[in-house]
């Protein structure tokens, strides 16, 4: 029996540390130059340093999501905790960009760890009708972390150095662990068996694919990456029809997908999570390189965007208990395709920041509208049994969506710079920025970067063609609230 706790507070204690390893997936984005300075290095290592942390973050998250089922989520959650912290006083102290990288993998290892249990303690201490309001909560966070990190990279970059960007997760980190340790309650466990060969396919085909989209562009897609992006689908293949014969307890149990609304909703986080990724790259090479602006300066155009998330996610996801789960999703996809279209439409050498302003305000509300609705109507009807997996299926998908978007908006950046007559302009990724450009060239530049902010905007259709097919969540189960029932009494 575990002692009856206000689930709120245990939310609270675990949002904390959510929010810092998701600050460490945008916050490096500002820093690369003077990374790349200070160690002196070059792009493509510098790049490095955030494609680590993805990659080793994303692989081990289907794993990461049974664990917690096995052994619990507090327990789980907080060796994932201790590992981020003490990889972040490693990445601060680096002094050699191998040893950053090093670091910066051991700290995504961490994050795979913590992240699965924070929505694995919410389905398993709030009841379903009352999922909404702590999903307000856990989006909210989400959403403002992503876009927080670069205005709080580009403030101490400017002010203390890029070691402070990882050094200040120490004490944070520390707090974050006291806070689980009294606040988070011991959950009961299901003595499950592990699926060591689901584990073994999964994860060499999610390295596979990951590292060969990561690596794609840097090595201009070449024979030996499509080979090995092919082995990684193929490995995932073999892995999906490993867990439909298996008839024991699989990693991954694919009647979760018997869900319409969880099948769908982990489509529009994917959508999500690459159009994220994918538009902040142009957004800060026109910001820093077209309009001349410091890592802050660039980060505070998208700070409406934050600071309306932060405030109405919340009271988003507490109303859309009440609501169909099509409908805040829907218009929040429909209001972020629309703002980013905007960015792209307003970058040109001499267009007014104010209208930057609006836009990013707009695309604050749409992201209050999506985090939240989306993660609850996606745990809704998971059985309690399996919410660790069902939460990692969901941070997986997440996490590859951003690696893609990251991938994508990198080789079609290159490629609109080339169509608009600038030849190879070098490597694009991860938001590093250049330096001032010639005023003879800024009308093409501008032109390649509006150009690309097409793939995100597009990528949102996705989602919004997902979240319009949700149904009601008596119509949505299917066998699941039986299921759930069942799993409950026992």
């Amino acid at each position: 029996m575990t002692t009856q706790r206000n689930p709120w507070l245990a939310l609270f204690a675990l949002v904390v540390g959510f929010f810092m390893i998701l600050l460490d997936m945008t916050i490096v984005a500002v820093a690369n130059p003077a990374i790349m300075t200070d160690l002196s290095t070059d792009i493509s290592n510098v790049i490095w340093v955030t494609s680590a942390y993805l990659l080793t973050y994303a692989v081990p998250l289907l794993v990461t999501g049974r664990l917690g089922d096995k052994f619990g989520p507090k327990n789980i959650y907080l060796i994932g905790l201790a590992i981020f912290t003490a990889a972040s006083l490693w990445c601060g102290l680096s002094g050699s960009i191998g040893m950053l990288i090093a670091a910066r993998a051991a700290q995504g290892i961490g994050a795979a760890l913590m992240t699965p249990q924070t929505m694995a303690v919410i389905t398993r201490t709030f009841a379903p009708d009352k999922r909404g309001a702590a999903m307000g909560l856990w989006g909210g966070v989400a959403g403002l972390a992503t876009l927080v990190g670069p205005i709080l990279g580009g403030v101490l970059v400017d002010n203390l150095g890029w070691e402070w960007i990882f050094i200040v997760n120490v004490p944070v980190g520390i707090i974050a662990f006291g806070l689980a340790v009294w606040l988070v309650p011991a959950l009961p466990t299901s003595d499950h068996k592990f699926d060591i060969v689901g584990v073994i396919l999964s994860g060499v085909g999610m390295l596979a694919l990951v590292f060969g989209i990561q690596e794609g562009n840097s090595q201009d897609w070449s024979l030996r990456i499509w080979l090995l992006i092919g082995f990684g689908v193929v490995m995932l293949v073999v892995f999906v029809v490993n867990q439909a014969r298996n008839r024991g307890e699989p990693l991954v149990p694919l009647s979760l997908f018997r869900d319409r609304n969880f099948a769908l909703s982990n489509l529009a986080i994917a959508a999500m999570g690459a159009a994220v990724t994918s538009m902040m790259v142009p957004s800060y090479f026109y910001l820093q390189a077209v309009r001349e602006m410091t890592p802050t300066m660039s980060a505070l155009v998208f700070a409406p965007m934050a600071i309306i998330t932060g405030f109405t996610a919340p009271f988003i996801g507490k109303v859309s208990d009440k609501l169909p789960p099509r409908l805040l999703p829907t218009i929040g996809f429909v209001l972020f395709a629309g703002s980013v279209a905007s960015f792209g439409a307003l970058m040109s050498p001499d267009s007014s920041i104010i209208w930057f302003l609006v836009a990013a305000a707009v695309a604050g509300l749409a992201n209050a509208c999506i985090w939240a609705p989306l993660a609850s109507t996606a745990t809704h009807n998971l059985p309690v049994t399996q919410a660790g997996a069902g939460a990692g299926v969901y941070n997986t998908t997440r996490q590859v969506g951003s690696v893609l978007g990251s991938a994508a908006i990198s080789a079609l950046i290159a490629a609109r710079l080339t169509a608009n007559g600038l030849g190879d302009s070098g490597p694009v990724g991860e938001g590093a920025a250049t330096g001032p450009l010639p005023p003879q060239i800024l009308d093409e530049f501008s032109t390649a970067l509006a150009q690309s902010m097409i793939l995100p905007a597009a990528i949102l259709v996705i989602g919004i063609i997902a979240s319009a097919l949700f149904v009601g969540h008596g119509k949505s189960a299917g066998k699941a609230p039986a299921r759930e029932k069942a799993d409950a009494s026992a």
